[in-house]
Order: structure tokens, then C-alpha cells, then sequence
């Protein structure tokens, strides 16, 4: 078997509202979908992270993959991205992230043309719920545009409403969230009010995207640590402030940013939160995840990917013991998707694993049409517009 082509759509899919985080508004997601084509007439199907990584497939990866064997992956890899050394020292990381969304597809054409669902490939499965959290965040009041009003959830007691109706409606008691407009007391007001409303047993996880400075974080921590926050992710800039925090504060600690051996030497952070594609792809995602089983810290998935991606999530936490902890999700708030039957939705705070060779799921070609479309016409969806501030960007920390 041998790549013939490998196709690259860029695609918009914005949120019902968008919410707050420490850079500004977060309308929703503008990914590039891969398709990777085979004369054995198999197509497998990976996600880049964001749509310029499609660009660097497009203009680097394919050229290097065409005509080669897409269950080599040893080979492809040696084709397509330097040595990790060499690219972590000059940052020139994209091409590494651009295999990733391509590696997926290489996986989901193996899985097919064995007849096997990818957790079979890596194993077989531990676990077949996978949990993931409820999203919460201050929203504006929107109206999408069908004319439905969403969002508006900018106090303390409307984040508490829109949680119990979460739980009220799904079954949802993992919750997860962003308490971001740059004022300490608000954070602690609506963590309060979260947990009284909640119950002790609920899930409570946070991250506030480095929007405080060390100062501010001890206060902010040592007011909410009485109520029992699983883990709070960046609440601070950088690895040493937060092993600077760990002296004062018990809450464990999360990043996006995977440098295990620093979160090793500093004892902070406790936990990674990756895209699969940003640690280039799912053989470089299990090697990193057994390697922080060995190292004692932590691993979940990302949020606002489509259901390429977030399928991946599904069948290599079926697969991987050491993932027990829920990923995020950002599903509820997402309109659409490029699969079909997407997006994905937990229900009692887990999707299930979906059926079928590969990744198991199916682009939906009206959907693809659409959420293209959408990119052509608006072009990307910046997620650091200010309305207060139109042009700028903000500076942290914003407290």
C-alpha cells in the first residue's frame, strides 16, 4: 500500500457564545482536516491543532510522503521531522506538529486496513467510558445565527446556574473551568458559590490561562483551597513560579506545556493537558505518558478539538491506564463538527468509544462543505480580540 495524496481543508467551527480567557474572547475553532489517500483506495483521517500546521503539510509533509507506505510510520517520521534535540533548540517545532495531525491518519488507515478500532492496536482497552469535564466560563450574552440567544453567564450566580443545569440536563458532576476577568475576589466569590451549590462530591478543576502574578495566585489559592479544587491548571507564567507556589499551596498544579524533565527538576507542575498532535502524534504521545507514569506525574487530553481528534483521545485513553483523570471538553459549546453524529457529548460525565475500524468515525461531507466554507469567507477565528481593546494584545498578568 502506498500515499497517492494527502488532502488538506481548512475548516471554522465557532461556539454557541464565545468566553473569556486571559488573551480575550474565544470564538471557536479553526483546524485543518487531513485526509490521507491510499492506492488501496483507504483514507485515513488526522487534525491539525490549528490551520497553519495545514499549511506546513501541505507544503512539506506531502511532498515527502507521496508513494511511501502509510503503516511505516518509522519511516515516515525519518521523512518528515528532524531530530527532537534539534527542533526544541531552535524552535522550529511546526513541523513536528504538522506530522502529529498527520500521524493520526496514518493510524486510522492501519486500524482500517486490519479491520481493528484503534484502542486494539494499542492493547485493547482498560476502560471503555471515557470521562470528560463540563465546561464552564464567563460568557457574553450572543445571539447565534439561527437568532438563539446563548451565553451570558458574566456573574458569579449565573456560572453556578449554568452548572446545575449542566448537571440537571447530562448528568454532569466533573466541571472544569475559567473564571477569567482579572479580579481575584470574583474567582473566589464564584468558587464559593460553586461548591455550595455543587456539593462536596462534584469535580471542581480551574485554570486561569496565567492571567496572575505569583502574589496575587497565593491568595487566590489559599482562599479557595477549603474547597477542594481537584487541580488548578497555569495559574501562574512559568514552571518556577508555580514550584514557588507548591511551598503554599496544596491544590495540584496543570500545564499545556509538556517539558516533563523541568516539571521533574522544580517539583511543579503535577500534570500535562496535551493536544496529541502538538507532542507529534500518538506514538510520541504514549512514550510521553509512560513517561510521566515513571516520572509520578499526571496526563489528560485537551479541549476544543473536532471529533478527528478528540476520537484519537477516546481510544487512547481506552488503551492507557495511567489516564484516569477527566479530559476537558469543550463539547457543549461547539455547533458543529466535520464527523458525522458529531460533535461528541458526555453524558454522566463520559462519551463512549465509537465503533469501527480506525478512529471509527466518518467526515460528514455537507458539514465539511459548510465549516469550510466559513473559513474562506471570515478567514481564521482570532482568539485575541479585546473589545475594550480592539488591536491590542493584553499583557499578563492581568492581576
Amino acid at each position: 500500500m502506498k500515499i497517492t495524496d494527502i488532502k488538506v481543508t481548512h475548516v471554522n467551527v465557532p461556539f454557541d457564545a464565545p468566553f473569556w480567557w486571559t488573551a480575550g474572547l474565544y470564538p471557536g475553532a479553526s483546524k485543518s482536516i487531513i485526509e490521507v489517500e491510499t492506492d488501496a483506495g483507504i483514507v485515513g483521517l488526522g487534525e491539525a491543532p490549528w490551520w497553519h500546521f495545514g499549511e506546513v503539510v501541505e507544503k512539506e509533509i506531502k511532498p515527502a510522503l507521496i508513494g511511501q507506505d502509510p503503516l511505516d510510520l518509522a519511516n515516515a517520521e525519518s521523512l518528515c521531522v528532524p531530530a527532537y534535540q534539534i527542533t526544541a533548540n531552535t524552535g522550529e517545532n511546526a513541523s513536528t506538529v504538522a506530522f502529529g495531525a498527520v500521524e493520526l491518519a496514518l493510524w486510522d488507515i492501519r486500524g482500517k486496513a486490519m479491520d481493528l478500532p484503534l484502542y486494539k492496536l494499542l492493547g485493547g482497552a482498560v476502560r471503555k467510558a471515557i470521562p470528560f469535564t463540563e465546561y464552564f466560563s464567563f460568557r457574553p450574552a450572543w445571539r447565534g445565527q439561527d437568532g438563539t440567544a446563548t451565553g451570558g453567564e458574566m456573574t458569579p450566580e449565573a456560572i453556578v446556574d449554568y452548572c446545575l443545569k449542566m448537571r440537571e440536563q447530562h448528568g454532569s458532576t466533573f466541571f472544569e473551568g475559567k473564571l477569567i476577568q482579572g479580579d481575584p475576589e470574583l474567582e473566589i466569590r464564584t468558587v464559593r458559590l460553586l461548591r455550595e451549590a455543587l456539593g462536596p462530591e462534584a469535580m471542581i478543576r480551574l485554570d486561569s490561562n496565567m492571567q496572575w502574578s505569583l502574589t496575587t495566585a497565593r491568595w487566590v489559592l489559599r482562599e479557595i483551597e477549603a474547597y477542594n479544587i481537584r487541580n488548578y491548571e497555569d495559574p501562574v507564567a512559568s514552571f518556577e513560579e508555580m514550584a514557588e507556589l507548591r511551598q503554599h499551596s496544596r491544590i495540584p498544579f496543570s500545564t499545556h506545556i509538556p517539558d516533563l524533565r523541568r516539571a521533574v527538576a522544580l517539583g511543579a507542575p503535577d500534570s500535562f493537558v496535551c493536544n496529541f498532535a502538538a507532542l507529534g502524534g500518538i506514538a510520541r504521545t504514549l512514550k510521553f505518558v509512560a513517561a510521566c507514569e515513571a516520572m509520578g506525574k499526571g496526563f489528560w487530553c485537551y479541549s476544543n478539538d473536532l471529533g478527528i481528534m478528540t476520537s484519537a483521545y477516546l481510544h487512547v485513553v481506552a488503551a492507557t491506564h495511567w489516564i484516569t483523570e477527566p479530559s476537558q471538553s469543550l463539547f457543549r459549546w461547539q455547533v458543529g463538527d466535520v464527523i458525522k453524529d458529531g460533535p461528541f457529548r458526555q453524558t454522566n460525565n463520559v462519551v463512549h468509544l465509537p465503533k469501527g475500524p480506525g478512529l471509527g468515525v466518518d467526515l460528514d461531507p455537507a458539514a465539511m462543505e459548510r465549516w469550510h466554507r466559513h473559513f474562506a469567507e471570515n478567514g481564521p477565528m482570532s482568539h485575541f480580540h479585546d473589545p475594550a481593546a480592539p488591536g491590542r494584545f493584553r499583557r499578563l498578568p492581568l492581576n
